[in-house]
């Protein structure tokens, strides 16, 4: 794996949400549910819309455990 995409999945790992009902708990943690409504409605621009959308992909494909493993 090359050392961004390493570096974006650490970052990824470390980061919260930054609002909402499930405001600072980690986008890995959020609840799928929540994560399927984001993706329905619509995710946020920028990077935290780029961010859930990768959490999407990998609760899709049930990858959930390697992130949190990279979490500091």
């Amino acid at each position: 794996m090359d050392l961004n995409n390493q570096h974006y999945l650490e970052k990824l790992a470390n980061t919260k949400m930054p609002f909402g009902k499930y405001k600072n708990r980690y986008l890995i943690d959020l609840p799928e549910h929540y994560v399927v409504w984001y993706h329905n409605k619509g995710f946020p621009k920028g990077k935290l819309g780029d961010m859930l959308n990768l959490v999407y992909e990998l609760k899709l494909n049930g990858l959930e455990d390697l992130i949190r493993k990279l979490r500091n």
